[in-house]
């Protein structure tokens, strides 16, 4: 039985990690001690030192040899359940979409284990929790955050080859994506070029837009949602014979909207960005080029002064040169806006009419438009294999370059020799580990304080979606976690464990990557924020329940 002592230990170990929540939010809000700026400075030292430094410890300290891997499978498969739950509505509900897999398995399955769950549990069930918090929390960085990233890539990539190659990406053979690009789905603004190999195969180069808020002119302006089409003259010579490369830049005129709101406008764009647009969007070689183009094709290029095919002596026209001629066009606002279009001579020289996206101007023979309207509700994608390395590329990129990623392998190393031959780390490598490890719990709490100042509401998405996101985490997921620790056999003290750290509030990570590829932002914030306001009675509610 529960007594009052048992609660005033479990209220005692979670009070100072609120005080210095609360803190950082009176400090922001209230007091105005920190600027944004300065925040910002102090979650970048918590990144990147404290919460690395405390990982590094906690896991170094655990012995890999005596893992409970019962406990570790329960959790791991109701991670597993819930996925592919999530999976099978999304394959067979009428509004099942990827967006939402990844945003409630995220609020399910991944707790704060390491702040809040060491701390907690330690001061209900004892000192044997921690190692498991540890074990869990090793797990979650290493396998379950990678698999989530993987998730926001393939929606990234998804939306990338549906906005640029909708009629093309089953052809795309590779990609290449430029050493400055870390994200396909976040908010830099990505262009493609494509190159056609001999056997019809398309290879795809991702790069960095070379357009940015610079370079706009201080007179243009947003047309409500149509920007401007910039063609960027000479085309470039491609490395395929006969075939000439003509990139058409899409840069958006200067608005007042800021440049990071500019991917929750994409979605209201539409085909704005295809080869359906005004004669004075189509792409002009310079004169020499063209004639000698048209010597050896037969071509004639819309917008230039004749489009007349030469005929030969009796009056026949030659047959149309079937050499594809690609132009390539580039976003620069979002990689979900943009478009490619493949022309063959012949379709050039046919070509008398080209639609004005910006004026509504339909045109009266559109063969294209229609063709792009028939297989608008067929995405098509690239063969698995491609997307596969394409999607491991990215989440690499992405792990190469979080401090949590060498902690956590690190630690995992140093706890494999330290327990293999009791090797004890160096005084000196000791305390200095420790010194900023002890900072890291304080300053973790800190952080996620200065995070809820900083947002415009503690409930951002609203009363319903607030309460539908709090069922799903303290109600949802901790049934699960029953269901799987009982089929595991996990019993008594374990059982009761498992339970409560899947009813923990939600991590801060998800939130920073829902907030990175734009995707339910404001639904992962209320989680965090409200959740960590709710977390000690819920927890407690938990604690009370569970040993009746």
């Amino acid at each position: 039985m529960i007594s009052g002592k048992d609660i005033y230990q479990v209220v005692s170990a979670l009070v100072p990690l609120y005080v210095a929540m609360t803190l950082a939010y009176g400090s922001v809000r209230w007091w105005k001690v920190f600027t944004p700026d300065q925040c910002a400075g102090i979650n970048r030292f918590v990144a990147v030192f404290a919460t690395p430094f405390l990982v590094f410890d906690f896991i170094c300290s655990n012995n890999p040899y005596k893992m409970n891997l019962r406990f570790i499978a329960a959790d791991s498969l109701q991670k597993v359940v819930v996925l592919v739950v999530l999976f099978i509505w999304q394959a067979t509900a009428r509004r099942g979409e990827l967006d939402w897999t990844i945003t409630l398995f995220s609020l399910s399955t991944l707790p704060n284990t390491l702040v809040m769950g060491v701390p907690l549990l330690k001061s209900m069930y004892g000192e044997f929790t921690s190692p498991l918090m540890i074990q869990v929390c090793f797990m979650q960085s290493v396998l379950w955050y990678t698999l989530l990233l993987s998730m926001f890539e393939y929606r990234g990539a998804k939306r990338l080859v549906a906005g640029q190659f909708p009629e093309t990406a089953a052809s795309i053979s590779s990609f290449k994506v430029d050493s400055a690009v870390v994200s396909l789905g976040g908010h830099e603004p990505l262009e493609t070029d494509a190159e056609i190999d001999d056997d019809g195969k398309l290879r795809v180069v991702v790069r960095r837009s070379s357009a940015t808020s610079s370079n706009f002119s201080s007179r243009d302006r947003f047309d409500g949602c149509n920007p401007v089409l910039s063609v960027h003259l000479p085309p470039r010579a491609s490395n395929f014979s006969s075939v000439e490369v003509f990139s058409v830049q899409s840069s958006p005129r200067a608005s007042s909207y800021r440049q990071t709101d500019l991917p929750n406008l994409t979605n209201s764009f539409g085909d704005i960005y295809s080869l359906q647009s005004s004669r004075n969007s189509v792409p002009r070689i310079s004169s020499n080029l063209e004639e000698e183009m048209r010597r050896k094709n037969g071509v004639a290029f819309p917008g230039s002064p004749s489009c007349a095919v030469p005929q030969k002596e009796g009056g026949a026209a030659p047959a149309p040169n079937k050499d594809l001629h690609m132009f390539v066009w580039s976003s620069s606002i979002s990689s979900n806006i943009s478009d490619h279009r493949y022309l063959r001579a012949d379709q050039i020289n046919d070509r008398h009419t080209y639609p004005d996206p910006f004026n509504g101007a339909a045109p009266q023979q559109d063969n294209i438009a229609a063709a792009a309207a028939s297989t608008a509700k067929k995405q098509q994608m690239p063969p698995a294999s491609v997307v596969a390395r394409l999607i491991a590329m990215m989440v690499a990129r992405k792990l190469v370059r979080n401090p949590n990623t060498y902690a956590s392998l690190l630690g995992l190393l140093w706890s494999l020799i330290s327990f293999r031959w009791s090797i004890k780390l160096p005084l000196i490598v000791d305390g200095s580990v420790r010194i900023l490890s002890n900072a890291g719990l304080g300053m973790a709490m800190f952080s996620l304080g200065l995070f809820a100042a900083l947002q415009p509401k503690v409930i951002a998405s609203g009363k319903v979606f607030a309460l539908i996101s709090m069922a799903i985490k303290f109600l949802i997921g901790p049934a699960v976690t029953a269901a799987t620790s009982l089929a595991f056999g996990l019993r008594g003290e374990l059982l009761r464990v498992a339970i409560v750290q899947a009813a923990l509030p939600s991590g801060i990570l998800p939130f920073i990557f829902s907030k990175e590829y734009n995707l339910h932002a404001n639904i992962q914030s209320t989680s965090v924020i409200f959740g960590m306001v709710v977390a000690l009675p819920v927890t407690i509610l938990y604690y009370v329940l569970l040993d009746l």
